[in-house]
């Protein structure tokens, strides 16, 4: 079956306590990174005006990999509670053949409790945080940005560099990726409005030193961003460090940049602040701003040229919301997916 196709309800008799079960290929088909990136914007300016509550994470490690839990609310057109659980296990693709990400996202009605539906995490996890990229670069970023870099070019890379290019004109983008097959496969997935230019990890300085946008969205557990490399007025989207045992950037990068989170204590316990607080390099006091509070205009934008902003991108169970609500809300308009009962 084709992936993007959505898989068409069951007509069975129903409770009003059904539960709408989506697959991955339905979830492609209903989310498009456009409204994602619209919904993620709105997800983040709603806590910035204090409309929305802080959401939650809970981390816990295994030998090969980890788990999450991240969990939100939002008052949308309806009030969502919607909780993600995750398995990230960074060497399924080679070793398997199976996913990194592996979960499901629970929606509930967040006024009375109702499990509205249960949906694949994979394709979600994938569009809602591309979409925090693009729309944190499109507040961050330099207005004439040409040159990006991608470092990690796997499904995150693909989609972070879509979500660049629907805010800036970006003409040249070097993919890096430790496996060269990935960086390739970028290049030809991106047709020819965009020079993609692969590079190894030998010429991956230079590249930086080029480019006015930066995303790192890797596995690694030992940073590699240097901040000799990265050019003043630079835009740094750091997306791979989800959890306190990931670090992309040296502590220093980040101590030395203007910093923006998505969510400030998520940052402080598993995101690339998390090392520079370790170290001792900077305070909490010295985040900038939540990028929700930079939409809302409750702090400013780029203030130089010259300076560097570093997103710290740890992921936040706001863009789940938002973007399960658009995946459950076009469902059931479109009648997508299966329906079960599960108090039968």
């Amino acid at each position: 079956m084709d992936q993007r196709i959505p898989t068409l309800c069951l007509e069975l008799p129903m409770s009003t306590d059904s539960t709408l079960l989506l697959q991955r290929q339905d979830v492609a088909a209903l989310l498009s990174l456009e409204e994602c990136m619209d919904a993620v914007e709105q997800a983040f300016c709603l806590h910035a005006q204090e409309k929305a509550p802080t959401p939650k994470v809970i981390g816990l490690h295994s030998d090969n990999g980890g788990f999450h839990i991240k969990a939100g609310i939002l008052e949308l057109k309806r009030p969502y509670f919607v909780a993600k659980m995750n398995a990230n296990f960074p060497g399924n693709p080679k070793l398997l053949g199976l996913s990194t990400i592996q979960g499901i996202v629970i929606v509930c009605d967040a006024e009375n409790g109702r499990l509205l539906a249960l949906m694949d995490s994979i394709e979600l996890t994938i569009i809602r945080t591309g979409a925090a990229t693009g729309v944190a670069a499109k507040y961050l970023s330099p207005a004439n940005a040409t040159v990006a870099t991608i470092c990690g070019c796997g499904n995150q890379g693909t989609v972070s560099l879509k979500a660049l290019r629907k805010v800036r004109n970006l003409e040249k983008v070097f993919a890096f990726d430790v496996e060269n097959t990935q960086a390739e496969k970028l290049r030809e997935q991106s047709g020819t409005e965009v020079e993609i230019v692969t590079v190894d990890v030998n010429d991956l300085p230079q590249a930086i030193k080029q480019s006015q946008i930066i995303v790192t969205c890797t596995p690694s557990k030992t940073p590699f961003l240097h901040p000799k490399d990265v050019c003043p007025g630079s835009f740094i989207a750091a997306v791979g460090a989800d959890s306190e045992d990931k670090q992309e950037l040296f502590a220093e990068l980040v101590a030395s940049s203007k910093v923006v989170t998505d969510i400030t204590n998520q940052s402080v316990s598993i995101g690339e602040l998390h090392h520079a607080l370790n170290q001792g390099l900077m305070t909490v006091a010295q985040v900038h701003a939540q990028l929700g509070e930079i939409i809302a205009g409750k702090k400013p934008r780029r203030e130089s040229d010259k300076e560097i902003i570093v997103f710290d991108s740890t992921g936040t169970a706001l863009q789940d919301v938002a973007a399960a609500a658009i995946v459950y809300e076009k469902a059931i308009a479109n009648r997508v997916g299966r329906k079960l009962d599960f108090a039968a």
